[in-house]
């Protein structure tokens, strides 16, 4: 069995997704589903979106996407192109019998993979913060498929919603 790619990401009305290499909001709300959506699953991220959470998460192969070929952090896999990438996380997920890759951002990594992802779980956060990292259009080849939408917890800074997508 192959791996299905799947692009999960917190993205905002003004579809950014965050500014100066953090995010802009607080949901524990949404970290709560990242977490069951990713753990014990490969995670393909960029070099700067890793540097941004700073070490591995717990539970999760993390394999970071970058150019600098001397760039490397404990416990980490690194790729130096998505093809590269695409393949650790088949490999990981093989060994680990995870039925999933997760592309964990950011901008230029949901952009390369948009077009190739299996599924997409996205959490539209209801704000529209100033940013400078900002999620793809989501065109004509995603249709929505499952909507969650719910009021700001008590440890949340917005109302958001948990929107699935599959391609049409």
């Amino acid at each position: 069995m192959n791996a299905a790619l799947v692009i999960v990401a917190a993205v905002a009305r003004n579809r950014v997704i965050g500014g100066d290499n953090r995010l802009l909001w607080r949901l524990s709300s949404d970290l709560r589903r990242f977490k069951a959506l990713t753990l014990g699953k490969p995670l393909i991220m960029g070099r700067k979106t890793f540097e941004s959470i700073g070490e591995p998460l717990p539970g999760r192969q993390s394999i970071v996407l970058t150019r600098d070929h001397t760039w490397s952090h404990p416990g980490v896999l690194v790729a130096h192109d998505l093809l590269q990438a695409l393949d650790l996380g088949g490999e990981t997920a093989a060994v680990t019998g995870a039925s999933d890759i997760i592309i964990a951002g950011g901008a230029d990594l949901y952009a390369q993979t948009i077009g190739i992802a299996d599924r997409m779980h996205i959490t539209e956060v209801d704000l529209s913060p100033p940013g400078d990292s900002f999620f793809p259009e989501i065109g004509p080849r995603w249709k929505e498929v499952a909507r969650e939408s719910f009021p700001a917890g008590p440890q949340d800074e917005a109302a958001f919603a948990f929107v699935d997508y599959e391609p049409n």
